[in-house]
């Protein structure tokens, strides 16, 4: 049944002519920034522009996933007179470049648009996995795939989430889900691939034929990935970069996603060893962040669709209370095999809201032109907590004498704490009202 309400109904502050009609029955709160069949929503340019940007995630944030492989690479052969710890700066400083430079890049989008910055993004990730074909010294790997690798990264995957809502706004939600998919299959695809050809053709031919496919992919990004919205070279004011801070969503959000990172990448980067310590195979454990990543693409689908039709917040809460409670319920009793395959596929099926709907999230509260930035901020704010997530759960199991509880506990309250401040930020929009598609 369908229901037409006006947005003051939603609590919103728009014109009282305004009406949206939701397929499910739920009143729609709209952003006052968005303007109904304002955009194409489909057709063949729309949708290229959705392959372009779902080869974009695969190639960078799918990269990204493949971290690990190389952390085992070097640790037991290239590096193998290092520590583990000090090789572990390689994928920390991958990860944290990939997401500390997003307002940067966010500006450089909402001043020139995705053209050059995908372009430029292209060239340092293929030439830093270039230059890691050639590299024997651990100074060397540091600055080219821990640097200059992950700054093409950021440059790459956050135009391509920025220039979908342009040509989407009905069906935002499932182009972004399509999109984001690409980075839970790369997640699946590069950890495998890298890991045979490593075997098969050594390391430096590895990275020279990975360097080369992500090279052919990134040319159809470049060919594809546009914005409908024209590009407008804004004044670098302390105002302007401040205004997202004072903006009580805004910040609310922000804080939702510093909490959220800390909840969603702690399952992923130790449930290999966890498994391991609980008395399953080196071989079945590995399996476990494919598996994780495969229920990841499913439910990035999934959130996607499901946002369009019962609301992006919504979805993004539902999903990451759903995490949350499985980590607390799920993850610390189980200690069997099935136990803990059941628990990776099933989170990876709730956090994969968490990348799909990331950006959607800020294209709701805040305008057009100034979604690279905002969008930025909140990859930035990721990037703190993604980087301490791994040294603070290290660091509880060692306090807990090996004991895993406690860093599991950690996991599941960040998540239920993160989702709490994001469905604040849908409230101080929306009001008091729980029907609400938003």
């Amino acid at each position: 049944m369908k229901l037409t309400v006006s947005c003051a109904l939603a609590g919103l502050p728009c014109a009282s002519s305004s009406t949206i009609t939701s397929t499910l029955g739920l009143p729609e709160a709209i952003s006052p920034n968005e303007k109904v069949d304002s955009v194409p929503d489909g057709g063949l340019r729309a949708w290229l522009v959705v392959f372009g940007a779902w080869c974009g995630l695969f190639c960078s944030l799918g990269w990204l996933n493949s971290i690990g492989t190389f952390q085992s690479y070097y640790q037991t052969t290239l590096l193998r007179q290092y520590s583990a710890s000090t090789i572990s700066w390689i994928p920390s400083f991958e990860i944290f470049f990939t997401f500390v430079m997003s307002p940067v890049i966010g500006r450089l989008y909402d001043s020139f648009g995705p053209r050059y910055v995908i372009l430029g993004g292209s060239i340092l990730h293929v030439f830093g996995l270039m230059m890691a074909s050639i590299s024997t010294k651990y100074y060397q790997l540091l600055l080219s795939q821990g640097v200059c690798s992950a700054l093409g990264i950021c440059a790459i995957f956050q135009p391509c989430m920025s220039s979908i809502p342009s040509w989407f706004q009905h069906k935002r939600g499932a182009a972004y889900g399509i999109a984001s998919s690409g980075t839970s299959l790369g997640g699946v695809i590069f950890p495998i691939m890298i890991s045979q050809l490593i075997r098969r053709v050594g390391y430096a031919w590895s990275m020279r034929i990975s360097a080369f496919l992500l090279l052919f992919l990134l040319t159809i990004v470049n060919l594809t990935v546009k914005s409908r919205a024209p590009s407008q070279r804004q004044k670098i004011s302390k105002d302007t970069l401040l205004q997202p801070f004072r903006e009580v969503p805004m910040v609310l959000l922000l804080l939702g996603f510093f909490f959220l990172t800390f909840g969603v990448f702690i399952p992923i980067n130790y449930i290999v060893i966890q498994a391991i310590d609980d008395g399953m195979s080196n071989d079945l454990a590995q399996y476990l962040t494919a598996l994780l990543n495969a229920a990841s693409l499913f439910g990035r689908l999934s959130a996607g669709i499901l946002s369009d039709k019962i609301g992006t917040y919504n979805i993004l809460v539902s999903a990451c209370y759903f995490a949350g409670i499985l980590s607390l319920a799920l993850w610390i009793p189980a200690t069997s095999n099935a136990g803990i395959i059941v628990f990776a596929i099933l989170f990876g099926f709730a956090s994969g809201a968490y990348i799909a709907l990331a950006a959607a999230l800020v294209v709701r509260i805040c305008p057009f032109k100034e979604i690279g930035y905002r969008t930025g901020l909140l990859f930035l704010v990721a990037s703190v907590s993604g980087l301490a997530a791994s040294p603070i759960g290290g660091a509880i199991v060692h306090c807990e004498g090996g004991s895993y509880i406690g860093m599991q506990i950690f996991s599941g309250v960040t998540l239920l704490l993160g989702s709490s401040f994001v469905l604040a930020a849908r409230f101080s929009k929306t009001g008091l009202v729980l029907w609400t598609r938003f």
